[in-house]
């Protein structure tokens, strides 16, 4: 119960760190505007949000978590860069390459095989952190808002084909408009 505990307290570390670290790089004016700090924020969630499921599967000790990771990325990222140069949709900043945005499957990739593999209680703020990334891609006028729907479903749609649910120890939070309470079970 103990190990379990530091193992969730240790994840929810580093999504605060991942939160602490997009914030300071978003008020860190002295160098860019506004708009680039939320595009250097994005670019720095989008390897946040895999990294951070890597290091679930490490903390799980789950080996099998870990190559349907790696099948979830290696499709997701073989399917959009395949699109972008079939495709070549031009850019909002007259650049190539836009459909699908490569940013966001990534990121959605990590967040639902999270969300998939350990429950919603990962879930929510991975997918919240993709979502900053898709956000990121369009504030910044790197993609059009189709590039980004298109790369989140190419990333939620691998994750979803390759990522079973975890058979071992889970936390879940219920609760209704009375009460409260945290369930800690065990699936075999």
């Amino acid at each position: 119960m103990k190990r379990r505990t530091a193992v969730v307290r240790n994840q929810w570390s580093g999504f605060a760190g991942i939160i602490i670290a997009a914030h300071w790089t978003m008020m860190d004016c002295s160098t860019a505007s506004a708009g680039d700090g939320v595009e250097t924020a994005g670019d720095i969630l989008q390897y946040a949000v895999p990294i951070a499921a890597a290091g679930l599967t490490a903390a799980h000790r789950d080996g099998e978590g870990a190559l349907q990771l790696g099948k979830s990325i290696f499709v997701s990222v073989g399917v959009t860069y395949a699109l972008k140069y079939a495709i070549d949709a031009p850019r909002p900043d007259q650049g190539g390459q836009s459909m699908p945005s490569g940013h966001t499957s990534f990121a959605f990739t990590g967040a639902e095989f999270m969300r998939k593999r350990y429950g919603w209680e990962y879930g929510v703020p991975a997918y919240a952190a993709a979502s900053f990334v898709a956000y990121s891609r369009v504030e910044a006028r790197r993609h059009h808002p189709r590039d980004v729907i298109a790369g989140a479903g190419i990333g939620i749609l691998s994750s979803f084909i390759f990522t079973k649910p975890y058979r071992g120890w889970s936390l879940s939070i219920e609760g209704d408009t009375r009460s409260f309470g945290m369930r800690l079970s065990r699936q075999f």
